[in-house]
């Protein structure tokens, strides 16, 4: 089975976007070589990337445009949206899925894909909401960003069920950024 990991940048005060769409300025505060070259070697375990509506469409607007070997490994990767606005998908080897996220991604999960790669989601706050919900996720992983940014979209929304999740690693970055990796407890991990 595959496993389904979140990956997002976030401040202090648990914004993943500021208080417009993309006002992702706040990035550069964590944006370096240690994460840049994170970012790659992190790209080896992804089979497929998930995206909401919004962040498809910025990151297509973006990635579209940009050259080196992040660009390419975005432009190449397999990608799917979930949308019931979008007319079609674009952007270069993505697909588009009107139906229930969460039940195509318990779909997605049980399909082989191939060996050692993942799927992951990248921002999209309101995609990963509805995965949370479903209790889909195998892994978060959070860059945690040196700033408060004040106000902004959290990248956890509140209503959800309180779930415990156990520490895997963490690292902090010449920038002052952390990189906390956390997966849920499972039955027997001891989860108070």
């Amino acid at each position: 089975m595959r496993r389904l990991v979140m990956w997002n940048l976030q401040t202090l005060d648990g914004y993943f976007d500021g208080a417009r769409p993309w006002d992702l300025d706040w990035h550069s505060t964590a944006w370096g070589d240690e994460l840049e070259q994170l970012s790659l070697e992190q790209g080896k375990a992804i089979g497929t990337l998930l995206f909401g509506r919004a962040t498809y469409q910025g990151m297509a607007g973006y990635w579209t445009q940009a050259t080196g070997p992040t660009a390419d490994f975005m432009n190449a990767v397999p990608k799917v949206v979930f949308s019931h606005t979008l007319d079609a998908a674009d952007w270069n080897n993505t697909r588009l899925v009107r139906s229930d996220a969460a039940d195509e991604v318990e779909r997605l999960k049980r399909e082989p894909g191939e060996p050692g790669k993942d799927i992951f989601v990248f921002g999209s706050a309101s995609l990963s909401d509805a995965l949370i919900r479903r209790g889909l996720f195998d892994e978060y992983r959070i860059c945690l960003a040196p700033i408060v940014l004040g106000n902004g979209v959290p990248l956890f929304k509140p209503g959800n069920d309180r779930r415990r999740l156990k520490l895997l690693d963490s690292r902090a970055l010449a920038t002052g950024a952390i990189i906390l990796r956390y997966a849920p407890f499972e039955a027997g991990d001891g989860a108070r």
